[in-house]
């Protein structure tokens, strides 16, 4: 029982060591992506931390599998170096009582996987998509930036609001150039100017407009004399449908239990790839188990790189998986085909090589 929560409480302590090292490299560099965006006028700035927090569980299903992987490989990389794994091994733990050990700690880490990727993770996504789609910061997101003169589109517009009531939503002080808009002669430019404005959308057609009230609206060509002013109290301009700012809602914030009375061959993928992230833990923990074995000659770490690619091979061939059931180009028993390959591989490198020898003794 001591010997048991020793090296539980080894393996646990190196795998959340490595997960939040993992972890902050990873939100380090998709809050610079952020951070850029914001910069550039393209995500509203008030949004990026609770997206960053909605992301985390998304983040956490894939790290805490390679955070167990690696924590394998140090902690019990550790004990064979220190020549404590040859005294365990002569007091009688064998492999097969070490893989039992070693998954007691493994059974956690899936617990906290399962509880990610079938609730945490879709709850967060469809969060993090309900803020990017929100109208004050994904479509018009250039009017988000006061006191900045910003492009709108790819034809040439450019805005401006001098201040921004971020409670209200309202955006004080606009000024809008558009260079020959619908239904004017080419070469005619528009510019209006408003008190105030505010980013809305139509439920009917989701198509999203910039409400103006209390301004003027200049129409002409630069350099001569037959402009049209008009006067408007309230004015609505359809804003530009980039395609860089359109958010389609992505299956991944697709409730599990939607996913679980669903036909389609995407949502289908995307429901066993979430059983495929809990299924996974174990495996990678009976990997590291028969991957770690060293001496003190050799060090800890001699493995750890074919172990990481063993493990990315593992990873990318789920997600090839993925993509062809989605595609309609597999059934789902590919994935679990992968699995039970790789569980075999585990099962091969703990126990082939007591077996071999086993088989030249009889001989």
């Amino acid at each position: 029982m001591k010997l048991r929560s020793y090296l539980a409480g080894d393996v646990l302590g190196h795998t959340f060591a490595v997960s939040a090292v993992l972890l902050a490299i990873i939100i380090t560099g998709r809050f610079v992506k952020y951070l850029a965006e914001a910069a550039a006028g393209k995500l509203a700035a008030d949004i990026l931390l609770p997206v960053m927090v909605f992301r985390l569980p998304g983040f956490l299903e894939l790290l805490l599998p390679l955070g167990l992987f690696i924590g394998i490989l140090m902690a019990y990389g550790r004990l064979y170096v220190e020549s404590e794994m040859v005294i365990l091994s002569a007091c009688g733990v064998g492999p097969g009582r070490l893989a039992r050990f070693t998954l007691a700690p493994a059974f956690v880490v899936m617990a906290l996987v399962a509880g990610l990727a079938l609730y945490l993770t879709p709850q967060g996504a469809a969060r993090s998509e309900a803020l990017l789609n929100d109208p004050r910061a994904v479509q018009g997101l250039q009017f988000l930036a006061a006191g900045r003169f910003q492009p709108r589109g790819d034809d040439g517009a450019v805005s401006y609001a001098a201040t921004i009531d971020a409670d209200e939503g309202e955006l004080r002080q606009l000024f809008l150039y558009a260079p020959g808009p619908v239904g004017a002669a080419p070469g005619r430019d528009s510019v209006t100017v408003a008190r105030r404005g505010e980013v809305i959308r139509d439920d009917t057609n989701g198509q999203r407009y910039l409400e103006l009230q209390q301004g003027y609206r200049f129409t002409g060509t630069p350099g001569e004399l037959d402009y049209q002013i008009i006067s408007f109290d309230v004015f609505a301009e359809r804003l530009p449908e980039e395609r860089s700012l359109r958010r389609a809602q992505p299956v991944d914030a697709t409730a599990t239990r939607d996913l679980l009375s669903s036909s389609s061959a995407e949502d289908r993928a995307a429901l066993h790839w979430r059983f495929s992230l809990i299924v996974m833990v174990p495996i990678v923990a009976l990997l590291a188990l028969s991957l770690s074995k060293t001496n003190h000659r050799r060090g800890r770490y001699i493995k750890l790189a074919p172990a990481l690619l063993l493990h990315l091979a593992y990873l990318m061939l789920l997600t090839s998986g993925r993509t062809r059931i989605a595609e309609g180009g597999a059934e789902l028993s590919l994935l679990w085909g992968i699995h039970a390959g790789f569980l075999l591989l585990a099962l091969l490198l703990l126990f082939g090589g007591d077996s071999l020898r086993r088989l030249r003794v009889r001989r």
